[in-house]
Formats: structure tokens, sequence, C-alpha cells
């Protein structure tokens, strides 16, 4: 059974920094992804990498403050997301896909998380 599992969540102030991981489980994914959802917004896309790292992709919003990684021996993702803003308050899901490339777009992903909440206040 297939299952990515997030981790690290929670409350800061606005300038902190938080880091989130996700753990998979049942089979290896090649590109693993961050989306998130805050209320009444739908979801978005925030970063994604491949398998070997090598490519890396992020939104505009979180450029220069988010950096994702993984750990391929543990099966595992991360964001660092530092300087953290009100705005990036939302539920952080990961996601994984066994395209080479899983890019932006939620559609390529299969995979996903059951969502942690991130809470930036002011």
């Amino acid at each position: 059974q297939v299952q990515l599992v997030e981790s690290g969540g929670g409350l800061v102030q606005a300038g902190g920094s938080l880091r989130l991981s996700c753990a998979a489980s049942g089979r290896t994914f090649s590109s693993r992804g961050w989306f998130r959802q805050a209320p009444g917004k739908e979801r978005e896309f925030v970063a994604a990498i491949s398998w070997s790292g090598g490519r890396i992709y992020y939104a505009d919003s979180v450029k220069g403050r988010f950096t994702i990684s993984r750990d391929n021996a543990k099966n595992t993702v991360y964001l660092q997301m530092n300087s953290l803003k009100p705005e990036d308050t939302a539920v952080y899901y990961c996601a994984a896909t066994g395209l080479v490339h899983g890019g932006t777009s939620a559609e390529t992903y299969d995979y996903w998380g059951q969502g942690t909440q991130v809470t930036v206040s002011s």
C-alpha cells in the first residue's frame, strides 16, 4: 500500500521557519512535489524536485525563501520554509509521481498525502 505522510506543520510567527517532511512507503517515486491550499482558494503549486535533484521548481511566491530537498535512501522529501509570511498560511500537501519530471501541475501527480497545517501569525 502506497502512503505519503507529512509532518512538521504548526504555528509560527512571521519571519520564522518550519521544516516539513513527507515520508513515502510502498514504492519509490521519480518526482516529488509540495502544494498548498489556503481557505477559500484553489490548491497551488509550491515546489517540486526530480529523483536526482537535478531539476527543481519553485513557485515565484516562495523563491528565495523555501528549499525543497529529498533523501532517496529514506524515501522522504523535505520543504524548508524560511522567512515565513502570513500569506503562507495553508494546508500543505506532498505529492508524488513516477514521471521523470512531475512539473508544476497537480494533475501529473498520482499520490497525495493527507496534508499538514501551516499557520503564520503576523
